[in-house]
């Protein structure tokens, strides 16, 4: 199997292919965006961008491959990325990786969806390491890496209200 266990059959579903372009897409940026932070950093935190690029890359390469086993034609890369804050020092290139982490993880929850079963491994397997690295970056974990801030708060229901359950 190539592609990280993955077999790439041509009977993805349009959401499933979909899916994978937008986790593409992020991994594209990720590179760019490593490539960036990696200027700004030195040491042991230098390193450790680097093996988060070299990660990007691997996984980039991985996409574009199951992506066209499955009969699509895979995103390019654009020629540039707007960055989402100046990075200027170390500090905002610390942040800038776990932005880009967190960005990849998010992408990758959409595959999680998906209907076929290797499709959701792969995402899962794949957001576990951004994951695993944002929260490198960060220090510290989030709950329910990939959704975003207050996606998980209990909303009640109207009947939650008259004793209910739905």
């Amino acid at each position: 199997m190539s592609a990280g266990g993955y077999g790439g059959r041509a009977t993805l579903s349009g959401t499933a292919i979909t899916a994978l372009q937008a986790a593409l897409a992020a991994e594209y940026a990720a590179i760019y965006g490593y490539g960036v932070a990696g200027a700004h950093l030195s040491g042991q935190p230098q390193q450790r961008a680097l093996s988060a690029w070299n990660a990007h890359r691997a996984r980039r390469d991985q996409l574009i491959e199951m992506i066209a086993a499955s009969g699509g034609q895979p995103v390019t890369a654009a020629a540039a990325y707007q960055l989402p804050f100046p990075v200027t020092s170390a500090r905002a290139a610390v942040t800038l990786a776990t932005t880009l982490e967190d960005g990849v993880t998010r992408a990758f929850l959409a595959l999680v969806a998906a209907s076929d079963r290797a499709i959701r491994t792969f995402g899962a397997l794949a957001m576990q390491g951004s994951a695993v690295r944002a929260a490198e970056w960060r220090d510290t974990t989030v709950a329910f890496p990939g959704l975003p801030h207050g996606a998980t708060a209990w909303q009640p229901s109207p009947a939650a209200d008259r004793g209910t359950l739905r």
